[in-house]
């Protein structure tokens, strides 16, 4: 797994959120990626996995696509990416820096619930705001 390089103030804010990420999501144990970082956190396996302060998806700027693609979950909005494998990539907008999280396929049946655990996180660590 790619760790992320955000700059200096998105980094702070996600060794932010590092901290206050739950054990469980979704019920499942948590179970960091390797290199093991404060950028990136996995639970179960195949895992959900998250990054934090990666760039900007290309698409959350393509309104026709966002507006159409976009959800929000407790007070979080996600931008919502299918792949063709059945796996599911949602990055955060209008926040200081971009939470990225990944469903594999053998998750995505779920829905949206996995998102539930991270709304409180990012709203109590990642600003509103424009990253």
């Amino acid at each position: 797994m790619v760790v992320p390089s955000p700059a200096a103030k998105a980094a702070g804010l996600c060794r932010d959120l590092h901290g206050q990420l739950p054990e469980k999501v979704d019920g499942l144990e948590r179970t960091d990626p390797g290199p093991t970082s404060e950028l990136t956190a996995g639970w179960g396996d195949p895992a959900i996995i998250l990054r934090c302060g990666v760039e900007r998806p290309p698409k959350m700027i393509d309104t026709t696509y966002a507006g159409k693609n976009s959800v929000d979950v407790n007070g979080v909005a996600w931008l919502l990416q299918k792949h063709d494998d059945g796996s599911y990539t949602f990055t955060t907008g209008a926040r200081l820096a971009y939470v990225e999280v990944t469903l594999p396929a053998e998750r995505a049946g779920g829905g949206l619930s996995p998102l539930t655990d991270f709304a409180a996180p990012i709203k109590k660590t990642i600003p509103k705001g424009i990253a």
